[in-house]
């Protein structure tokens, strides 16, 4: 079946406006053009718009879209497939934050005690789900599935303090690596204090604590794209001096 580009945007809930612009930039163009100059989508088009609201709906931008659906390699049954498990994470998400709600609600009226530890389980699960989403495939891969889950059920442990030191920890390590960078010395007294800050930071997601697997973390950070691009969000090239500065702080060069 073919749609105009009203038709298909009532279809699909999106303006035509919408439309035109995924047509514009590449991400979504019409099968064809008829003689009266509209544009008109056909099946194929109508599945690609699919996958495109999909990824919308998990937060991708739109520059990430079009490099996945435009890519050779792009296999829709295998995008869906991907699809329903994260939709099914953002599900479980939502009902553990539903249901922590709830448990509040009936707190505050008196029908149940809810421990200070109960009131922050969810926001913990998600912290743990986030990192598992972002970094959990290169990590294992790493690591071992035995040491991520160790590193998963510490945080999901944590107390309150413990959070709220590890999140403030982490703010004060960042600010602290950015000034550091400035001076572009991985030997200085900045830099040395943010690669200590790291390691503290480490203590409360790791086990056990070694300078060579310290040292180790910090090449994945430049040699895994993710990674890296998680460092250098501000300024290129922070992931190779928190590298650095960590082989000077540990003493191991990888």
């Amino acid at each position: 079946m073919e749609y105009t580009i009203q038709k298909l945007g009532l279809l699909a809930g999106v303006s035509t406006r919408t439309l035109r612009y995924y047509d514009e930039i590449g991400i979504l163009k019409p099968a064809r053009i008829n003689s009266s100059g509209y544009r008109i989508y056909g099946q194929t088009e109508v599945d690609k718009l699919q996958q495109i609201l999909f990824y919308k709906e998990l937060g991708l931008q739109l520059v990430k879209i079009r490099e996945i659906v435009s890519s050779s390699s792009f296999d829709a049954a295998t995008a869906l497939s991907e699809h329903r498990e994260q939709l099914l994470d953002k599900r479980l998400q939502l009902d553990r934050l539903i249901a922590n709600v709830e448990k509040t609600i009936a707190s505050n009226e008196g029908r149940i005690t809810m421990t200070d530890k109960e009131k922050f389980e969810g926001f913990k699960q998600k912290m743990v789900e986030d990192n598992e989403n972002k970094f959990g495939k290169e990590i294992r891969e790493k690591y071992g599935d035995d040491a991520v889950n160790k590193s998963n059920q510490k945080v999901l442990n944590m107390t309150q303090s413990e959070h709220d030191e590890v999140t403030k920890l982490s703010e004060e390590l960042h600010t602290t690596l950015a000034e550091a960078f400035k001076t572009g010395d991985p030997t200085g007294e900045l830099a040395q204090k943010a690669a200590a800050m790291h390691k503290r930071w480490l203590t409360y997601y790791w086990n056990e604590y070694s300078k060579e697997t310290h040292a180790g973390l910090a090449q994945m950070y430049v040699d895994d794209e993710k990674f890296t691009a998680y460092y250098d969000k501000e300024q290129s090239g922070t992931a190779e001096f928190l590298r650095d500065a960590i082989y000077i702080y540990t003493g191991v060069k990888q």
